[in-house]
């Protein structure tokens, strides 16, 4: 099978002669094998499994949607981290949800001076009339 995982702004991952792929649906976990009857998905965030050869890696990736058409298996998602084993896998999704937080905690300090600031003048403004 043929593994494309797309990102909102950029091919994430893009494999020729893939074997076999897991998927999270809210439904529980399921296998494609290359002749598996075409199909769409609904993902869950989880982790997506796929073999190449001998060899099976992993990714992270949050809600998205899965799509088998003959060979070819697309995969849409939002954000995916990849690991080759999934305690390298919970390592660097742990590490990136924790830069995530800070980013956001920073964003909302930001957000809520401007909201004090536009209050401020919008106060400023009513006084003045």
């Amino acid at each position: 099978m043929n593994l494309k995982v797309l990102l909102p702004f950029r091919i994430f991952l893009d494999l020729k002669r893939v074997s076999r792929i897991v998927a999270e649906t809210r439904e529980g976990s399921f296998g494609l094998l290359p002749h598996r009857l075409d199909c769409v998905a609904a993902l869950v965030p989880g982790v997506l499994a796929y073999t190449l050869g001998d060899d099976t890696a992993y990714l992270a990736v949050d809600q998205g949607v899965l799509v088998k058409s003959g060979a070819d298996v697309m995969v849409s998602v939002r954000q995916a981290i990849q690991g080759t084993t999934l305690s390298e896998l919970h390592e660097t999704v742990k590490r990136e949800y924790l830069s995530l937080d800070r980013q956001e905690r920073d964003v909302r300090a930001a957000v809520a001076r401007m909201e004090s600031a536009l209050l401020g003048r919008f106060a400023e403004f009513q006084h003045g009339r």
